[in-house]
C-alpha cells in the first residue's frame, strides 16, 4: 500500500469523527437536492393539464415547455463555477434558495404561455446552482472513507424531491374527479386545468424557504476558505468535524494542494494538459447521465404509459410507483457506494439499462401488456437510481482538483444539463419520427456504449482523500 494511502486509512482508522455534526450540515446541503428533485420532475406530472390550458398541440410547443427550463439550468450551472469560487458555496446555496421560491411563486401565478417559460427558466437557474453545489460542498466537508455515502445523500433528497413532486401531482389530480379518457377540453375546463398545476408549481415555494434560512446555519466549505487565505477559520470546521489531529492533516493536505494558488480562478486553466482530460471524464460521465434516456420516463411519463394503454388516473399512480422505487434504490447506493466503489455500481447500472430499454422497445413493438411496460419502467428506474443517478455526482465531487474544482465541475454540470435539454427537446419529435420502439433501443444502444467507456477508462476513488485523487488523476493523465 503507498505510503499517503497508508496514512490515509490509518488516520480514518482512529479519527472520531462528528457524525451527528456532519450529517446535520451534509442534509442542509441535500435540500438543494430535494428542491432540483422536485422542480426537475413537477413538470411531469403537471404535464397533462397546463398542456390543455395553454392549447400546446405541437410536439415543438410540448417539449419547449418540458425542456426551458434547462436553459435556466446551463446558466445556473456555469455562472456557479465562477461565482462559487469567487463568493463561497454558502453564499450560492442561499440565493439559489430564493431563486427556486421566486419561481415557484411565479409558475404557480402564469396566465400565459411565455410567462410560464420565463418563470421556468429562472426556476432552472436554480436548479444549475444547486446541481452543482449541494455534492461540491457535501463532498468538501466530508472524511474521505465515507465521502461516496455522505455525497449520496444528496441523491436521496433528489429522490425524496422527486417522490414528493409525484405524491402532490397525483393527490392534487385525484382531488377533483375528471371522467376516464378525458379530453384536452375536458381537462382544460376542469378545476384541474385551471387551478390544480398552478398548485403543483407552487407548493416548491415553502420547502425552497427552509433551504434558504437553513443555509444561514451552516460554515462555508473548509476547502474554500483555505484557498481563499482563511486557513484559521478552514481549521475550525475541520475540527468541529474531527478534532484537532485530524483538522491538522486535513489543512496540511489542503494547503500542500493548492501550493501558492490562492486567488482567482480563470477558466483558461481547465485547457492546462494536466487538467483537461479529467475534465473531458467529468463531461462524459454527465452528458450520459442524462442521455442514458431515463428522463423520458420522468418527463414524458403520460406519453410513454398511455403508449401502453393506461388513462390518465393510471398514469399519476404509476408515476408515483416510479417515484418509490427510485427513492428504495437511492439507499442501495447509499449502503454500498464505500464498500463496493463507483465503477462497479456504474457498469451494472449501464449495462441493467441497456438490457431494460432493449425490452421496453421490444414492448412497443409487439404491443404486450401494459402491466409489463410498467414492470419494466420501474427496473430501469431501478437501475438508474443505484449507478447513474447518485454515482455520477459523487465522481464529479470527487475528481476534479482543488484549485479549479468550482470552475471544473460548473462545465461538467453544463455538460449535464445540455444533455437533459436536448434529450428532453428531441423525445417528443424521435417519438414521432421513429416510433417509441426504435427511441428506446437508441438510449439502450447508448448506455451499452456508456459500459464499454466506463469500463475502459474510469479509475476507483473510493477510500482516498481529494488530495490523494487529485495527485492520481493528474499523474495518470
Amino acid at each position: 500500500m503507498p505510503g499517503d494511502l497508508n496514512q490515509t486509512f490509518n488516520m480514518e482508522q482512529v479519527t472520531k469523527y462528528d457524525y451527528k455534526y456532519i450529517w446535520l450540515i451534509s442534509l442542509v446541503a441535500a435540500m438543494g437536492g430535494f428542491l432540483f428533485g422536485y422542480d426537475w420532475v413537477v413538470i411531469g406530472g403537471a404535464k397533462p393539464f397546463y398542456e390543455p390550458f395553454f392549447v400546446l398541440t405541437t410536439p415543438a410547443m410540448k417539449g419547449w415547455a418540458t425542456s426551458s427550463a434547462m436553459i435556466g439550468c446551463l446558466l445556473g450551472a456555469i455562472s456557479s463555477g465562477v461565482f462559487s469560487d469567487r463568493y463561497g458555496r454558502k453564499r450560492l446555496m442561499l440565493i439559489s434558495g430564493l431563486i427556486f421560491m421566486v419561481s415557484s411563486i411565479g409558475v404557480g401565478l402564469s396566465n400565459q404561455f411565455n410567462t410560464f417559460v420565463i418563470y421556468r427558466i429562472i426556476g432552472g437557474i436554480a436548479i444549475g446552482l444547486a446541481s452543482n453545489l449541494s455534492p461540491m460542498y457535501i463532498a468538501e466537508v466530508s472524511p474521505a472513507a465515507v465521502r461516496g455515502r455522505f455525497v449520496s445523500i444528496n441523491q436521496l433528497t433528489i429522490a425524496i424531491g422527486v417522490l414528493m413532486a409525484q405524491l402532490v401531482n397525483w393527490l392534487i389530480s385525484i382531488s377533483h374527479e375528471m371522467p376516464d379518457h378525458a379530453t384536452a377540453a375536458q381537462i382544460s375546463g376542469s378545476w384541474n386545468g385551471q387551478l390544480g398545476w398552478r398548485w403543483m408549481f407552487a407548493v416548491c415555494a415553502v420547502p425552497s424557504l427552509l433551504f434558504f434560512l437553513f443555509s444561514m446555519l451552516i460554515p462555508e466549505s473548509p476547502r474554500w476558505l483555505a484557498k481563499n487565505g482563511s486557513s484559521a477559520r478552514a481549521f475550525k470546521v475541520l475540527e468541529k468535524i474531527g478534532g484537532r489531529e485530524y483538522a491538522s492533516e486535513e489543512l496540511t493536505q489542503i494547503e500542500t494542494s493548492l501550493e501558492n494558488e490562492i486567488g482567482k480562478v480563470h477558466f483558461r486553466e481547465l485547457l492546462d494538459k494536466g487538467v483537461l482530460k479529467i475534465l473531458a471524464l467529468g463531461m462524459f460521465l454527465a452528458f450520459f447521465q442524462q442521455w442514458c434516456g431515463i428522463n423520458t420516463i420522468y418527463y414524458y411519463a403520460e406519453d410513454v404509459f398511455k403508449a401502453a394503454c393506461f388513462d390518465v388516473k393510471d398514469v399519476m399512480f404509476n408515476i408515483v410507483i416510479t417515484g418509490v422505487v427510485s427513492l428504495v434504490f437511492t439507499f442501495v447506493a447509499i449502503g454500498t457506494v464505500d464498500k463496493y466503489g463507483r465503477k462497479l455500481l456504474l457498469l451494472i447500472g449501464s449495462l441493467g439499462l441497456a438490457a431494460t430499454f432493449g425490452l421496453i422497445g421490444l414492448c412497443y413493438l409487439l404491443h404486450l401488456p401494459g402491466f409489463l411496460m410498467l414492470a419494466l419502467a420501474v427496473t430501469a428506474i431501478a437501475f438508474y437510481s443505484f449507478s447513474l443517478a447518485p454515482i455520477v455526482w459523487v465522481l464529479l465531487s470527487e475528481i476534479f482538483p482543488n484549485r479549479i474544482r468550482g470552475a471544473a465541475m460548473s462545465v461538467a454540470v453544463f455538460t449535464l444539463w445540455i444533455g437533459n435539454f436536448t434529450l428532453s427537446y428531441s423525445f417528443p419529435a424521435l417519438n414521432e419520427g421513429i416510433g417509441t420502439t426504435w427511441t428506446f433501443w437508441i438510449y439502450g444502444i447508448i448506455c451499452f456504449t456508456g459500459f464499454l467507456i466506463i469500463n475502459k477508462y474510469l479509475v476507483e476513488t473510493k477510500g482516498k482523500s481529494l488530495e490523494q485523487i487529485e495527485k492520481e488523476m493528474i499523474k495518470r493523465e
